[in-house]
């Protein structure tokens, strides 16, 4: 399993809506990302910029298996009055992942 982390901004005075959007994520868009090999995804925010945490098997091809499907294709024209754009990082997966630093758990193993 590959966990990684990406980095998106909202646009101004969109915070307060962006969370209400994911106090309930359709059901349906949960399980078709279960079924792209994602397995989680967490979000932190601090102003206006959001941490996600994606834990997957394979985050360049869940993203191209969910740019074909209608229920993500739904969300992710949804959520665009909210989110100004992803960070990207050539070299990150899919040029969006942020470059990895170091784990805590990595390092003591």
């Amino acid at each position: 399993m590959t966990r990684l982390a990406l980095h998106s901004r909202l646009i101004p005075g969109t915070e307060e809506a962006y969370e209400l959007e994911h106090a309930r994520v359709w059901p349906e868009l949960i399980t078709v990302m279960n079924q792209a090999g994602i397995h989680d995804w967490s979000i932190w925010r601090s102003g206006r910029d959001l941490f996600h945490l994606v834990e997957c098997d394979d985050y360049e091809a869940a993203v191209a298996q969910l740019s074909n499907d209608p229920i993500d294709r739904r969300w992710q024209d949804h959520m665009s009055q909210f989110v100004e754009s992803f960070a990207k990082n050539p070299d990150g997966a899919g040029g969006q992942a942020l470059r990895h630093v170091w784990t805590m758990s990595e390092q003591t193993s």
